[in-house]
């Protein structure tokens, strides 16, 4: 005979009837499982970082990377990064740097567009080297628009204003010129900051697609043929406005070598634009008030 009491049901029952009540238990996850999880989310942060590194010009070479980089013909940028260690050390005037000045100065006809721009520059850090002097001469007659300008702004600081007219333009918009005849299937709105080189336009010319692209670091100030429209070869695509960096540094240029003859191009700038700092407009009227002092003094 049971003992339990009338109308109670057996304590088997009673369990079975709590463990149903009661919410079920969620599956853990392995720890193998959580281990893959975790190594995916630290690769995402760290390949950004990786890449980052290893295209960051401010990330130190020692003397034996230094030379490697500096001669590297398969990778540009590592040719760039070693033109930048070098100017910091042409600055600091470390010794080391003036073994690779004759290397410089034979950068100079590099194929690169991105080598030749950053040579013009790190060229500008030793006003003491004759040789450096009638490359950037030399480099006045760059094909590439932004090459000329550094070498301009690099003789400079030799005390040279050979390049003022080089200086001038980097002032003015550039115009971006399809370079095939056909139709245009892509551009870049207006107001798309873009970088030099940068993609602002594609043609489908002959069943290829052919690629526009800007000559400098700026803005598109406008768009001259819209998306679906057939052009010649030699057609405007767009108007670049020079990014702020590229104004500063041709109006502190101007500053020491400009000319009244300069000034409709310095008087652009002496009034606020959208994207520019006001720093932009100080430094045009400072740059103009100096042109017209010289001017009078002369």
């Amino acid at each position: 005979m049971s003992s339990n009491p009338p109308n109670t049901p057996p304590e088997t029952f009673s369990d079975t009837t709590a463990d149903q009540s009661s919410p079920p238990r969620r599956p853990r996850m392995s720890f193998r499982t959580r281990l893959l999880f975790f190594g995916v989310a630290w690769l995402i942060v760290l390949m950004p970082f990786l890449f980052w590194w290893s295209t960051w010009f401010g990330r130190q070479l020692s003397d034996a990377k230094l030379n490697e980089y500096l001669h590297d013909t398969s990778k540009p940028r590592h040719i760039q990064h070693a033109l930048v260690q070098l100017s910091d050390r042409m600055s600091r005037h470390d010794p080391v740097a003036k073994k690779y000045y004759p290397d410089m100065a034979a950068l100079a006809t590099n194929p690169s567009v991105e080598i030749r721009n950053t040579d013009a520059w790190a060229m500008g850090q030793d006003t003491e080297v004759p040789e450096f002097h009638q490359t950037l001469l030399k480099m006045l007659q760059d094909p590439a628009l932004m090459v000329r300008g550094n070498a301009a702004l690099a003789l400079v600081r030799f005390g040279d204003p050979s390049g003022r007219p080089q200086i001038v333009a980097l002032l003015q918009s550039a115009n971006v010129l399809a370079p095939a005849a056909g139709k245009v299937t892509d551009t870049a709105k207006a107001g798309t900051a873009v970088r030099e080189g940068g993609l602002v336009a594609q043609i489908q010319s002959d069943g290829q697609s052919v690629e526009a692209r800007s000559p400098l670091t700026g803005t598109v100030a406008a768009v001259g043929m819209p998306r679906g429209a057939q052009v010649g070869a030699g057609a405007q695509l767009a108007v670049i406005d020079p990014g702020e960096t590229q104004v500063w540094e041709a109006l502190r240029a101007l500053y020491i070598v400009g000319t009244p003859e300069d000034l409709p191009a310095i008087a652009r700038y002496e009034h606020e634009q959208p994207g520019l700092p006001d720093r932009i407009r100080q430094q045009a009227i400072l740059t103009e008030h100096a042109i017209r002092q010289r001017a009078e003094n002369r």
